[in-house]
């Protein structure tokens, strides 16, 4: 199980690279001013800051339930993303919506856009992440740091 340090600073890391990567992105892949983008895509990405910490505590303590471990294999990782993205998604509609002054319709197809590109940036964030700072098998439960 991950401390709550290293929780922060997967937290913290995934977002900043997200964010560097999405506004360029997402003012070309949508042609809006960068500043528009950006301002929705920091709040979102604050947003799913908080969501994240909690929702892989919450993930890791589901798999310790069902497998006692919290190594995720390919599928896992997979389930893992969606499961993630569709969360962020129904807390950034409104968002998204109100700030750039478009129809719910036209938020949901540019946060589909971006939730299709954070699916598969968390994918491969998260693999390298835990290649890099991996969790031992046989590491033993231990609840997040107070």
């Amino acid at each position: 199980m991950r401390t709550n340090r290293d929780r922060i600073r997967h937290a913290i890391s995934f977002e900043i690279i997200g964010i560097l990567l999405a506004i360029p992105l997402g003012s070309l892949g949508f042609g809006m001013h960068a500043g528009d983008i950006g301002v929705v895509t920091i709040a979102a990405a604050t947003i799913a800051t908080v969501w994240n910490y909690f929702y892989n505590i919450l993930f890791d303590r589901a798999m310790l339930r069902i497998k006692g471990k919290v190594i995720k294999n390919m599928f896992e990782r997979v389930v893992h993303s969606v499961l993630f993205e569709l969360g962020l998604l129904i807390a950034t509609l409104p968002l998204i919506a109100l700030y750039l002054g478009v129809s719910l319709w036209q938020a949901l197809l540019m946060d589909l856009a971006f939730v299709l590109f954070y699916l598969v940036y968390a994918f491969i964030f998260n693999f390298v992440y835990d290649l890099v700072f991996p969790v031992s098998d046989i590491d033993d439960y231990q609840p997040a740091e107070q």
